[in-house]
Order: C-alpha cells, then structure tokens, then sequence
C-alpha cells in the first residue's frame, strides 16, 4: 500500500474511532503500529476534553502491605522473594495517611496491597468505614476474593475497586501467573461489577510474549467489560523477579493504548500511571496529553514507601509533607497543558451519546 493510501487509511480509522468509539481488532492493530502515532494521541485528547473535560483528579495511593501470596512472574513483591523487607501497616496508620491525603484536598484514597490475607474482611470494613467519615471515595485494589468478601467490602462504603487483568489473553496469562486462574481473575471482575462498585483494570505493557494482536485484544476485553477506569503502564523489569533479564516496555506504545482506549471508551477514568512518570520523566505530562485524567501521588509514610518493591524506581518517600510536594508537582504539570485539578470524588458519568 502507498503512503498516501496508508495514511487516508489510518485518517478515516482514526475518524470512526473518534466518532463511533468502535473498531475491530484488525484495525486497531493498524493503529497501533502506524509509524506515526500523533493523529491517533491527538484525537485522544480531543475525545477526553468533549467527554470528561480538563479536570485532573488526584487519587491519594496508600499501599498498606508488601505481603502477597502470590507468585506472578514480573512483579517485585512476589511470594518467592525472600529479598526484600516486608511490611504491614496497622490501621491507625492507614487512617492517618488517609486524613493527610484529605487536609491536601484529594477526594479519593487507593488502598492497595499485595494479596495479603492476614488482613481479615471485617478489619478492612472498619478501616474503610473510618475513611468514609472524612468525607472520601475509597477505592481497592487488594486482588482476588469471593463475592460475599467483595460484598462485605461495598456495604462498608468501598467506591471502587482495580483488579487489572494484565493481559486478557489466557495462555500468556497463565504463563505469567503460575497456579492463578484465568477464569476465576474473569469472574472476580464480573462479580465487583454486579455488586455496584465502579471497576479499574488495567494492562502491563511490554510484557514477554505480548504481540499488538494481543494488546488490540485487551482493548476490546475492556470494552466489553464496561470498565470505568483502564490503568495501562510500562513493563519495568524487576530484580529478584524470572523477568529481570527483559526488557522494558515502551513508552511510544503505553501511549498508543492509552490514546485507543480513551477513543473506545471516552467516558472513563485513564490515570498517568506511576510507572509511565518513572519509565519517561515527561511521562505525566505525556499521558494527560494522550487522553489520561488522572494521577496518582503517593500518599503513604515515608517509612514504608520504599519497601512495597513492585518494580524498580519508585519514590522512596521522605516525610509526610512530600505528599504537598508531590501535589506541587503534579499541579505544575496540569496548569501548565492548560487543565484543572478536580474538585469532587471523579466517578465515571456515563454518557449517554455513545
């Protein structure tokens, strides 16, 4: 094919996605291996400014526990590494990371942690239950449980949770996640969504074995999902993991699945992920031009930041004002492009136009 009929071709996807906010697979691909990506970034930011405006929201990241029972391939904090200082916060500390994150102004907190069931059901209602009285959304991502535990969770006052998928194909799923369940992960995300809590999930990128097919595939996963927050970041290898000897993923191709995500779904919540600031020192400003809405400071004790490993990199934290530091920051960035920080809890709202 041509140039020119390359480049009318990717124009007029580029158009029904914008406008549609459908593709197939095949053509998604297309876009996601144009040589150029710009066109596709820019509509992106289009679609995000009609849909969900330019408000920033800031999501207070509070990551309670290293421990995790789990052994995924890639990811610092898994069970088998006996290299790295674990840690559990007690609720106290959790309550006092979330009143700070409030005093900053943010409406929502993210409690995160590596699957650590030490942490019983009806003691993380009671943390999440002590956080709604400051008057914020609380979102979870503290991995796979049955449904009567995510119930448990709701009725305590939970918003939101992420459980990200990874990679919605199953045998690199299985491949990447020794003794998990493809299927189970399924129905744990079908479950959060039937109880009424807004759903995040998400790909790594970059991953071994990962091909544009695939990553097309996730689009579509997450469409058929009706996801209200997709967060995509880079593959970052990790020492003491069996990835440690790969390589990273791109930049270039975050960006791309960010900008085709924003443009399938235009409504929903897309943050600049920690690791895409960490892999690109623009990465921030890169993604909110991309289509993301939303950032993430980490709002938890310095003591304890730069022990939950999950990659290479991250902030080690220093005292709980770094949290005001990090705000400073972050709103540099955001009125610099011209847009807000947002003011309320940023749930997704709907439209009804697509």
């Amino acid at each position: 094919m041509k140039n020119r009929e390359m480049y009318e071709e990717a124009e007029s996807l580029i158009n029904t996605l914008e406008t549609e906010h459908k593709l197939s697979k095949e053509d998604l691909v297309k876009l996601l291996t144009l040589n150029d990506a710009g066109p596709v970034f820019e509509a992106a930011d289009r679609v995000r400014e009609r849909f969900v405006g330019n408000d920033v929201h800031l999501r207070g990241l509070i990551e309670f526990s290293s421990h995790c029972g789990r052994t995924c391939l890639y990811c610092g904090l898994r069970a088998p590494n006996k290299n790295i200082k674990r840690y559990r916060m007690e609720s106290y500390e959790i309550a006092e990371c979330a009143l700070n994150a409030s005093k900053y102004g943010l409406k929502t907190v993210v409690l995160q942690s590596g699957e650590d069931r030490t942490f019983r059901i009806d003691e993380l209602c009671k943390i999440i239950s002590e956080i709604k009285k400051m008057d914020l959304a609380v979102t979870l991502s503290i991995g796979e449980m049955s449904k009567n535990e995510y119930a448990e969770l709701k009725k305590a006052g939970a918003d939101r949770y992420l459980l990200r998928i990874e990679t919605s194909n199953e045998v690199l799923y299985k491949k990447l996640h020794p003794r998990m369940s493809y299927k189970n992960r399924i129905r744990c995300l079908y479950d959060i969504k039937d109880l009424g809590f807004e759903v995040g999930t998400g790909s790594l990128i970059g991953l071994p074995g990962q091909t544009p097919e695939i990553l097309a595939d996730d689009l579509l996963f997450f469409k058929e999902l009706d996801a209200d927050m997709i967060g995509l970041g880079p593959f970052i290898p990790c020492i003491n993991t069996p990835l440690e000897d790969k390589s990273g993923g791109s930049v270039d191709t975050v960006l791309r699945m960010l900008a085709l995500a924003r443009l399938l779904m235009p409504d929903i919540n897309i943050p600049a992920t920690t690791a895409l600031g960490i892999k690109d020192s623009n990465g921030y400003q890169k993604g909110l031009l991309c289509g993301a809405n939303v950032i993430m400071p980490n709002a938890g004790m310095c003591k304890y930041k730069k022990l939950y490993a999950i990659y290479p990199g991250k902030d080690d934290g220093t005292t709980s004002s770094d949290l005001e530091e990090q705000i400073k920051v972050i709103k540099a960035i955001v009125f610099n492009l011209g847009r807000s920080i947002g003011t309320d809890f940023g749930y997704r709202k709907k439209s009804r136009t697509i």
